[in-house]
């Protein structure tokens, strides 16, 4: 809903008002026909009409309501009154100042905290009365047996009801009882709704990471046993004890700038006991149906020794 226009110091432009309520736009809402309105206003409307409020009548859902952002700062500049300006307060401040103006607003409506006051005062005038004019305020306890606190009015009239009084701070012992319960409830059950929450939580993250384990564990696996039959192969050099090896001279022909073949290579921290080293280039991958993959090409774990006329070397039971 809107704020009342006699609350503004000056005149409002009509372009600041509601359609629907008159009064200055608040939190201002425009529809996709360029109607605007308050936020408060046209929200209700449009879920139960589903319709623009204007004249127009144009078929409307609230997610195609948008919020008026340059509007809204410009209202937000204009000069308001105090909203308790009916209980003595003349402040005029900026709308946009409004709310931390009212919060500390000495005008504003109070309480008094005394049990059996409810006096509603100024804010201003909220402490003195509880210290010196309020009858329920607290003067000492009972001295009749009861020792409950005795207020100033009733010390005033001669004392208090010592089993009447008993009675009745017993019933509000009971009421705040009852009051926790009820509130501890509400906690146990927001507790459990989130238990349940982070459980379900825990449960998909744990499946996600089994997942992923297995994932790695099956690539480890693969790896592993690539490097084991090239450790194997390399494991032989020509001359060398072990398995045989032949040298082969291979011609490929570039299909799209690619020979269709990956290679791995390097040297380990140690040579092989023989004194031989298994250092060198190796047929990493093939790929299918490239040249390196024609009958009579390449095979991995070859082993490349040059390769300007792509000599390689092959275990002889790799035929």
């Amino acid at each position: 809903m809107g704020f009342e226009l006699d609350r503004f110091d000056g005149d409002v432009d009509p372009d600041l008002k509601c359609a629907l309520c008159h009064k200055v736009l608040e939190d201002p809402l425009t529809t996709p026909c360029g109607h605007v309105f308050c936020a408060g206003c046209v929200l209700p409307w449009v879920v139960q009409e589903g319709s623009c409020p204007a004249r127009c009548r144009g078929r409307l859902s609230a997610k195609e309501l948008n919020h008026v952002l340059p509007l809204k700062r410009l209202i937000l500049k204009l000069d308001i009154k105090c909203a308790y300006a009916a209980r003595g307060c003349g402040r005029v401040v900026k709308l946009q100042q409004l709310p931390e103006h009212l919060e500390r607003c000495d005008f504003a409506p109070a309480r008094c905290r005394h049990a059996g006051c409810g006096q509603v005062l100024l804010r201003r005038d909220v402490e003195a009365h509880m210290r010196d004019a309020c009858d329920a305020r607290p003067v000492g306890h009972c001295q009749e047996g009861c020792g409950l606190p005795l207020t100033h009015g009733e010390q005033r009239a001669g004392g208090h009801c010592c089993a009447r009084a008993l009675r009745a701070h017993n019933s509000a012992l009971q009421a705040r009882l009852s009051a926790l319960h009820k509130a501890l409830k509400k906690e146990a059950l927001r507790a459990g709704k989130r238990e349940k929450s982070l459980v379900a939580q825990l449960a998909a993250a744990q499946l996600e990471l089994q997942m992923t384990a297995l994932r790695y564990q099956k690539k480890f696996t693969e790896y592993s046993a690539r490097l084991d039959s090239l450790s194997r192969c390399v494991a032989a050099p020509p001359g060398g004890k072990g398995e045989e090896t032949k040298s082969l001279t291979l011609i490929l022909h570039r299909d799209s700038g690619s020979l269709g073949f990956n290679i791995i290579g390097g040297r380990p921290c140690v040579d092989n006991q023989d004194g031989s080293s298994s250092e060198g280039i190796f047929v990493s991958k093939i790929v299918d149906s490239g040249p390196a993959a024609k009958d009579g090409g390449l095979q991995i774990h070859d082993r490349i020794i040059e390769l300007y006329k792509l000599i390689v070397q092959r275990c002889a039971g790799k035929d």
